[in-house]
């Protein structure tokens, strides 16, 4: 059975990269070689794997990758820290929420 990864990079800019592979050793090597100068991680490196997911579909993959890639900093935090119930809060609606650090919000 092959397997699909989606994985979460912590960049020493402290910024996130999130990516999909079908390989995670080969990718991690890539990265932290620094394959290409115009990804987003050539800069950003060293870089430590924080998560990863592994899929049987590629689809499944790349719909975790999207989803994951929308969301905002202290989300990935909560999903990598396995703090659900902060993953469910940060996933409220922005205006509902609130900004981080205003009197409706905080991080």
């Amino acid at each position: 059975m092959k397997f699909y990864f989606t994985y979460i990079l912590l960049c020493v800019d402290n910024s996130y990269y999130t990516g999909m592979t079908n390989d995670l050793d080969r990718r991690m090597t890539e990265h932290q070689g620094g394959k290409k100068k115009s990804c987003y991680t050539y800069k950003k490196r060293p870089l430590k794997l924080v998560w990863y997911i592994q899929c049987t579909n590629p689809s499944e993959a790349i719909k975790i990758e999207k989803q994951i890639k929308g969301w905002t900093k202290r989300k990935k935090k909560a999903l990598i820290d396995e703090k659900w119930d902060d993953l469910v809060k940060f996933s409220k609606n922005y205006t509902e929420y609130g900004k981080p650090g205003s009197s409706t919000g905080s991080d």
